[in-house]
């Protein structure tokens, strides 16, 4: 059988390079010429053969983290894909950025980071109508292979959307401590009388410890932002000083970072593809395009959007000298 003319790492480099459409035909054009002429068809067969499995992923990235270190934070964001009508995996998901719900892929992923490196380890895609999962499920998947992987995070981040008891039970289960934001109207009994909003009862600065319904003692925070509503937050840590609280915080932002990262410097939301295969597969490089630019700001401190305008000033430097039209 004769080798793919499409190799995963030519299209990670396409991924890293192009600013504009990433189709398989955009690919196609852009490989260097000594590869010979290859048809779009091959790199769309490159995407579909891609496992669906994180484990190349996770083979990338374990060499970037320590882990029994870091914390792990896991959260979802949704890819934009407005004008799809028949492309798989696409559904109606809450999104962040416009405040409203829009059509799109909605992709849970799960991050290490030691308040340096932003390292994926994994992820899934929420699609109920395919694998009958919903974003809870997903989150203690990637939780129990997190554990078969031997992490030993100091902490699991996460937004208040995966704050239910199976889920919290299951990390005290791995023997891991947790932190999330809390809901205001959650409810917690300060002291052993009944349950009530978190929102109605009095937190001092440093905290308080309050029990929660089905799961035991957690410490929450009150913390109030000018011209904002107070913001509430927990953890199993009981000793846990608002210190520790604001460093947690801090680490969870992380993810925001990559997923603008992930959106702006690698093309993750701009596949093309119909079928579900496609899709996958172009997530799967996109993300493997991020742990190279990564890896390169940690070696040599060029962040992400720098280090693609370096290759945007190289090719127009070469242009400038030798003009083609």
């Amino acid at each position: 059988m004769n080798p793919p003319k499409c190799t995963s790492s030519n299209f990670v480099n396409f991924l890293i390079s192009t600013y504009l459409a990433c189709s398989c035909t955009e690919a196609s054009r852009c490989l260097p010429d000594e590869l010979g002429s290859i048809a779009h068809d091959s790199v769309k067969r490159l995407l579909e053969r891609q496992p669906h499995h994180t484990g190349a992923l996770y083979d990338e990235a374990k060499r970037l983290i320590q882990a029994d270190e870091g914390v792990l934070v896991i959260d979802d964001s949704t890819l934009d894909k407005p004008y799809s009508h028949q492309i798989e995996l696409v559904t109606r998901h809450w999104s962040g950025k416009h405040h409203r719900v829009v059509q799109g892929i909605n992709q849970i992923s799960t991050i290490w980071t030691d308040g340096s490196a932003i390292v994926p380890v994994d992820f899934r895609i929420n699609c109920p109508d395919k694998d009958s999962m919903n974003k809870n499920d997903h989150f203690r998947d990637m939780l129990r292979v997190a554990d078969e992987r031997k992490f030993q995070p100091s902490c699991v981040i996460f937004d208040s959307w995966y704050l239910s008891i199976d889920n919290l039970k299951l990390i005290r289960s791995l023997k891991w401590h947790w932190c999330t934001r809390l809901k205001s109207n959650r409810l917690v009994d300060p002291d052993q009388s009944h349950n009530r909003s978190v929102s109605d009862i009095e937190i001092l600065p440093e905290g308080r410890v309050v029990h929660l319904r089905q799961y035991g003692f957690i410490k929450v925070f009150r913390i109030v932002h000018s011209n904002k509503e107070p913001e509430y937050w927990a953890t199993d840590t009981l000793d846990a000083s608002e210190s520790d609280r604001k460093m947690f915080k801090d680490l969870g932002w992380s993810i925001e970072e990559y997923h603008r990262g992930i959106k702006q410097c690698c093309g993750i939301e701009r596949c093309q593809g119909r079928k579900e295969g496609v899709q996958r597969g172009h997530i799967i490089h996109s993300l493997l395009a991020f742990l190279r630019l990564e890896s390169h700001r940690l070696n040599t401190g060029s962040s992400w959007y720098e280090s693609k305008r370096l290759i945007h000033r190289y090719a127009s430097s070469l242009f400038i000298a030798s003009p083609a039209f």
